[in-house]
């Protein structure tokens, strides 16, 4: 049984029942858990409680919530910098704008952060967390980064740069 406090458990419950029986049931529960939680990510002891309330087995569970690329399975930082990794972006530099960016933030390349197509790592103070993605879909614009929800195009890393700065300095982009 799941290590949860009484008042997550009733929470969690709640969510349960409300989603029960629709289409695409798992994927709205872990999509709302994971919007109320402070540091927008789904805790392994969450997802037992799920398997064990739902019994859905928690392999399946853990596949869907690694499948998709906006659940999180570690806690985000308070801003997020997505930088696309698809061809057309990676033709366009934005390797050299991920790399720029770790550089920038203080984020080693190898802290268990998965290869270059697939990173996600935070930051000590858990300000910034950067992601990739294989693909927004704005090739057009390459390349593309998404900051915070905000999808910029033509990035260079100058403009990069300024939009992280601001962040810092608790300014909105």
């Amino acid at each position: 049984m799941p290590n949860l406090s009484f008042q997550e458990q009733e929470f969690l419950d709640g969510l349960i029942a409300k989603h029960k029986g629709r289409p695409g049931m798992l994927l709205g529960l872990l999509e709302e858990i994971q919007e109320s939680q402070p540091r927008k990510y789904l805790p392994m002891d969450v997802l037992d409680y799920i398997s064990f309330r739902t019994g859905i087995p928690g392999a399946q569970i853990y596949s869907v919530a690694t499948f998709y690329a906006l659940f999180n399975l570690k806690p985000q930082g308070d801003h997020t910098v997505c930088i696309c990794r698809g061809t057309a972006c990676h033709t366009r530099g934005s390797r050299t704008l991920l790399e720029r960016l770790q550089y920038e933030l203080g984020l080693k390349q190898d802290e268990d952060s998965g290869s270059a197509d697939k990173l996600s790592a935070t930051t000590a103070d858990g300000k910034f967390t950067l992601r990739t993605v294989a693909c927004f879909g704005q090739c057009a614009l390459a390349p593309v980064v998404e900051i915070d929800h905000s999808i910029l195009g033509h990035v260079n890393e100058q403009a990069l740069e300024r939009q992280v700065k601001a962040l810092r300095k608790g300014g909105h982009h």
